[in-house]
């Protein structure tokens, strides 16, 4: 069985009463509920624990982590940051959720500043497919539609991504590229836009049905870890010293 853990800032839910309203179980327990239904075995890890959550133990642990933060990307310890950068390159799977774009782990990873234009005028996107035989919107239509979110806008400073699987609209003109696979080391990283903490979007089935299928692709590769460093030659090198 797959083993999840899904991290959140727990923050907005603690000071937010729109957002507690929506999310009772905080948005690591919303995404945590619907992933143990699909067939996943997910764990909540939050901000104010020990080590956020992300021990040594959870982390060794963990097949695909599953990241949302806005309020407090900068209370992240850099130490933890580094350990995930580590799982992640070790082969652990990265799902970034909405304004986790700006959270140390994926900055760390990307290399750029991940920064773009937003607005929040409850206007409608509109996530259209343009991958469609992606394994990650297997069961998704050509698009999906949500009646009000954050609006966010290119250009976004991130890399060429290796897969573009969703280019949002909104109903103010602008359009996002809203999810971008990476490659980083031997773990896969999946970037997916949609998610403002006063709308309930981890509710839609949809979005549902993209988490889930994103934990499924993004989970560690079955097979021998590539050996690193020094090797001794597979065949005799002729003159070789």
């Amino acid at each position: 069985m797959v083993k999840v853990t899904v991290w959140n800032e727990n923050q907005h839910e603690q000071k937010n009463p729109v957002v507690r309203d929506i999310y009772p179980e905080g948005i690591h327990g919303a995404i945590a509920s619907f992933l143990t239904s699909a067939g996943y075995e997910a764990k909540t890890a939050t901000l104010d624990e020990p080590e956020h959550g992300l021990t040594d133990d959870v982390l060794a642990n963990t097949d695909v982590l599953v990241w949302w933060g806005h309020l407090a990307h900068n209370e992240v310890s850099d130490e933890v940051v580094q350990k995930v950068q580590q799982r992640v390159l070790d082969g652990m799977g990265l799902i970034v959720l909405h304004s986790g774009h700006f959270s140390k782990i994926f900055k760390t990873l990307m290399g750029t500043s991940c920064d773009l234009k937003w607005r929040e005028a409850d206007e409608k996107e509109r996530l259209w497919v343009v991958s469609p035989s992606h394994p990650i919107v297997e069961g998704i239509g050509e698009y999906i539609e949500l009646p009000q979110e954050e609006m966010y806008g290119e250009h976004f400073d991130i890399p060429q991504p290796d897969e573009l699987i969703f280019t949002s609209w909104f109903e103010g003109g602008e359009v996002f590229r809203s999810g971008c696979t990476y490659t980083r080391g031997n773990g896969k990283v999946f970037y997916f836009r949609p998610g403002h903490e006063t709308y309930p979007t981890y509710h839609n089935e949809k979005i549902q049905k993209v988490i889930t299928n994103a934990v499924k692709w993004a989970q560690p590769v079955k097979r021998e870890r590539p050996v690193y460093g020094n090797a001794k030659p597979l065949e005799t090198i002729k003159g070789g010293n």
